[in-house]
């Protein structure tokens, strides 16, 4: 059975690749992202190596916007079954720095967009009695200098899930949490940027710290979501997979 996937921030990235891998895995691909044009690359990659894909704009905490996304999806692909929140953004600061713009745009993208579009894709989940849940958390949940807003996020995406895993799998939904140490971006160069810090040198600096020695890439993280939404995969749910090259990087 082709099953169908949205996975939202594809345009570039960690989701960028995660809608390339399940694609590779024989999913349909809604590549989601604020500007649909934005998901213009992913969407040709994947049709270059044969799957099929569409691009998708919407801002995720947008109630009407993913109401209206999640409709084209079912219109365009079918029902969607998989759903990966994986949009976020940065807005770095010391707490003292820190703006209520700042706290409640890094909140609203990553949290309130997670539970609008869980919300509207649950429904047909539900309804197929078959779904998956992917959500992106971080290494930073467990706090991050700089990161009071991003971190509260990540660690509020973990009790979400769990709350998801409890909620849906009467219904054969599962819901799971990949979190992410150092992987290799636009988002780390642009922090790295901010910092004055050639990217390079960054990356340097980051691989010392990580056990298996070197950064991660996207793909390291799309391998472990594609696991969480296999058929494979059922028997696990609310679970926080941290992909860091270590316990904790």
């Amino acid at each position: 059975m082709t099953r169908t996937a949205i996975v939202t921030g594809a345009a570039r990235g960690i989701g960028a690749a995660t809608a390339r891998r399940l694609a590779a895995d024989g999913c349909q691909v809604a590549v989601l992202d604020l500007h649909a044009e934005h998901a213009a690359d992913t969407v040709a990659a994947i049709e270059a190596a044969g799957g099929r894909a569409i691009a998708v704009g919407a801002n995720v905490a947008d109630a009407d916007a993913v109401a209206a996304a999640v409709a084209r999806v079912v219109d365009e692909l079918g029902t969607p079954t998989i759903l990966v929140n994986n949009a976020g953004i940065l807005r770095d600061n010391l707490l003292f720095k820190m703006t209520e713009d700042d706290w409640d745009a890094v909140l609203g993208v990553h949290l309130r967009g997670a539970f609008l579009m869980s919300r509207a894709v649950q429904a047909h989940q539900v309804a197929e009695g078959w779904g998956r849940i992917v959500n992106l958390s971080s290494t930073s949940a467990l706090g991050n200098r700089g990161q009071a807003n991003y971190s509260a996020a990540k660690a509020g995406i973990q009790g979400f899930t769990k709350t998801l895993a409890f909620e849906l799998g009467r219904y054969g939904v599962t819901a799971n949490a990949v979190a992410p140490g150092f992987i290799e971006t636009e988002m780390t160069r642009a922090t790295s940027e901010r910092m004055g810090i050639a990217f390079d040198d960054f990356l340097a600096g980051a691989a010392k710290e990580i056990p298996v020695g070197r950064v991660g890439q996207p793909e390291d993280i799309a391998a472990a979501v594609s696991f969480f939404c296999r058929e494979e995969s059922s028997f696990v749910s609310g679970q926080v997979l941290y992909v860091a090259g270590g316990p904790r990087s």
